[in-house]
């Protein structure tokens, strides 16, 4: 696989001279968001015991002003971090047919992955959080194991296609990600440097997959009737 140094294949805003700066901000909140795939994923795979998921759901939900932290450390950074990804994907220049350097495939697996994780983050947080698709979908923090288990006993196909294209997705945009910032901040500027860099990213995808294909594992075997301790309701 290649090693070469990727350029910025975006086209910068026509005019405007904080493309350095809003770049560095997209960076940013990428870095955070990947922290709190991490950690959200890590978070769920303690799922396989049912008891320490419900203590690490209570201490989520303990923390003061849960509200504002979550706007501002989560929801407002991945709102830029999609606006601006959005246009990074249109004025791209993606050139893997005329070269197709694994980097190039990379930059490419990069974008689809960001289509697919901004859908599936939307329905993930509007069905569990929101309850938009029915409380058969929804998740009460309270009783965190069966409305989990209820929410992966609904659907065979958000159980067994969405969730696995979702984590897979979020895995991957992580780690390629981190392996672009390392250059965006001049952190690996050489080829060698890249090599090793890529080792970690690698390390960082194959932990966070682990992680969530073990959260979904262990919520797709909660008990039948541990998920129907909470009634179903029909949008």
């Amino acid at each position: 696989m290649s090693t070469m140094t990727v350029t910025d294949l975006a086209v910068p805003i026509p005019g405007s001279k904080y493309h350095f700066l809003l770049r560095r901000l997209h960076s940013l909140s990428g870095i955070a968001f990947g922290g709190y795939v991490a950690l959200h994923l890590t978070i769920n795979a303690s799922v396989v015991e049912g008891s320490v998921y419900q203590t690490q759901v209570n201490t989520i939900h303990s923390l003061p002003f849960l509200p504002l932290v979550e706007w501002g450390l989560l929801f407002l950074p991945l709102i830029y971090h999609a606006i601006y990804g959005t246009w990074i994907a249109l004025t791209g220049q993606p050139n893997v047919i005329n070269y197709a350097y694994g980097r190039n495939w990379l930059y490419l697996l990069q974008r689809i992955s960001a289509a697919i994780l901004f859908f599936f983050i939307l329905f993930h947080v509007m069905a569990l959080k929101h309850g938009l698709f029915g409380t058969g979908l929804s998740f009460t923090w309270q009783e965190a194991l069966a409305s989990l288990g209820r929410h992966m006993h609904q659907f065979g196909f958000v159980t067994y296609v969405v969730y696995p294209l979702g984590i897979l997705a979020g895995c991957f945009h992580f780690a390629n990600g981190m392996w672009a910032a390392g250059i965006t901040w001049g952190l690996t500027v050489g080829a060698r440097a890249q090599r090793r860099w890529g080792i970690v990213c690698l390390v960082l995808f194959l932990a966070s997959l682990t992680a969530g294909t073990t959260a979904l594992v262990a919520g797709i075997n909660i008990a039948p009737a541990v998920a129907r301790a909470l009634p179903t309701v029909t949008p």
